[in-house]
């Protein structure tokens, strides 16, 4: 039976999620350090990689670290609350609540006019917390095809599509775990990230999209020719 503390963990672990998810280091990293909002130049993204292509690695660096943390930091506090409200209960439930809200916080943040990032670092953030060897091995996937495509989005697309598989596999084999839950948590991450990517993917199926290293041509046109 499912008690009305558990519900109401689940709630707070909700709310704390997207609270801090909403918390767009991008935005804040471009106006504390340079003046700027990142969103008004390239792409008009949130995320490190705009960050990088317009103020450099210094923000970029910044921003890829905060966000990675605020997804550590929801996954714990959504396990925490688990605990405090509803001890006994496995306190997998409150971390995937907190993290599917914090991407949606991400991408959609409360503080800066719902307009955020895709989620790449936020995701990376989580899934360390959640499942550290799944990381490794989707971090490892998608550095083999940035190698090869030089795409940022492409190597995210892939490896965030890879997720719920992966997840499914270890919870079959490994961790024993809620193995529908945790792979339909899965399932969102992946769904929401791609989402995110829907006008990389359109650009990749062009031939335009962004390569790292590729500087602009003359007359290029601007934040539709541009990744993220």
């Amino acid at each position: 039976m499912v008690s009305g503390l558990f519900i109401l963990a689940l709630v707070l672990a909700a709310v704390e999620g997207y609270l801090i998810g909403s918390v767009s280091f991008g935005v804040l990293v471009s106006k504390a350090l340079y003046g700027k909002d990142v969103r008004t130049l390239g792409s008009h993204g949130a995320g490190m990689t705009n960050v990088l292509r317009n103020f450099g690695k210094k923000g970029a660096a910044i921003t890829m670290l905060g966000d990675t943390a605020k997804g550590v930091a929801t996954v714990l506090l959504g396990r925490w609350l688990i605990l405090l409200l509803a001890p006994g209960t496995d306190t997998l439930y409150g971390a995937y609540v907190a993290a599917v809200f914090t991407l949606l916080g991400h991408m959609f943040p409360l503080y800066f006019g719902f307009k955020g990032g895709k989620g790449v670092a936020t995701s990376l953030g989580i899934i360390v917390t959640l499942q550290p060897v799944l990381a490794i091995a989707l971090l490892a996937l998608f550095l083999v095809v940035f190698a090869i495509s030089k795409m940022v989005s492409l190597g995210s697309i892939i490896a965030i599509a890879f997720y719920p598989v992966t997840t499914l596999l270890w919870c079959l084999f490994v961790s024993h775990q809620d193995v529908v839950f945790s792979t339909v948590c899965a399932v969102l991450f992946a769904v929401l990230v791609i989402y995110m990517h829907r006008g990389n993917i359109q650009r990749i199926r062009n031939g335009t999209e962004y390569k790292f290293g590729q500087k602009k041509k003359s007359g290029d046109a601007a934040p539709d020719s541009k990744e993220e």
